[in-house]
């Protein structure tokens, strides 16, 4: 039975690159994102190009729907072998830390932590058992490295980090991986890359432009990073690190 990559948060940027590196590779895809409309779009593309691809539509703002979706999965495919997951939209923007409020972080803490730990909880008996699994979690630079004016989704993705730290650590040994790309640009053909584009454009008070990413190189970055499990973290582009600023 070939393998099963799900999505979570497919849209026309990232998501849909990494199923189409995956699917490449003969894995068959499931597509989990809110939109009906857009994820039936791409589930028309990517079967358009020879990939077995399935939508399933869900609020992954809702951490407690979250075992019943990888059930839902599971019973169509029979098994989830990957997991990417990066839900985020032109919705969540950032915010200065000085205006950072709790109710801000009590948004955006569902669906950038709270889910994740709740998908990820609802796999590991199955890749536990299996003795292989690989939960890929994608982050903004900022989860790593704090900058001004650029709080809000930071603090939460930091947590999300801190939690994959852990989890990587914990499950050496046992055949399933933990690995986060951590990105410091925007992603092109994706929703959230223009909208966060033009909102570091004015705050900018040179007006510089922040860098911007074809989504198929970090799709390689992905199916690299669960071929060699070799590293919990892998920065885009290459030569940032915590200590260093875009």
């Amino acid at each position: 039975m070939s393998k099963v990559i799900a999505v979570f948060g497919a849209g026309t940027g990232l998501g849909a690159s990494v199923a189409r590196r995956f699917g490449r590779e003969g894995f068959r895809v499931a597509l989990v994102a809110r939109r009906k409309d857009r994820l039936n779009a791409l589930t028309e593309q990517l079967t358009g190009e020879g990939i077995e691809a399935v939508p399933f539509s869900a609020d992954l703002s809702e951490p407690a729907e979250a075992p019943a979706l990888v059930e839902a999965i599971r019973d169509h495919f029979g098994r989830i072998d990957v997991v990417e997951y990066g839900p985020i939209s032109g919705n969540h923007g950032f915010t200065p830390a000085a205006k950072l409020d709790a109710a801000t972080l009590e948004d955006l803490s569902p669906l950038l932590l709270l889910t994740p730990v709740e998908v990820l909880q609802a796999l590991l008996p199955e890749w536990t058992e299996r003795g292989d699994g690989a939960f890929l979690l994608t982050q903004g630079y900022t989860a790593a490295q704090p900058l001004p004016r650029l709080s809000g989704l930071g603090p939460v993705m930091s947590a999300a980090r801190n939690y994959l730290y852990s989890l990587n650590a914990e499950l050496a040994g046992t055949g399933v991986y933990a690995g986060t790309l951590t990105i410091g640009a925007m992603i092109a053909r994706s929703e959230i890359g223009e909208a966060a584009a033009a909102q570091l454009e004015a705050t900018s008070a040179d007006g510089a432009r922040f860098p911007v990413v074809d989504p198929d190189e970090l799709a390689e970055h992905y199916w690299d990073m669960y071929t060699k499990r070799d590293r919990v973290e892998q920065f885009h582009p290459e030569t940032l690190t915590p200590q260093t600023a875009v």
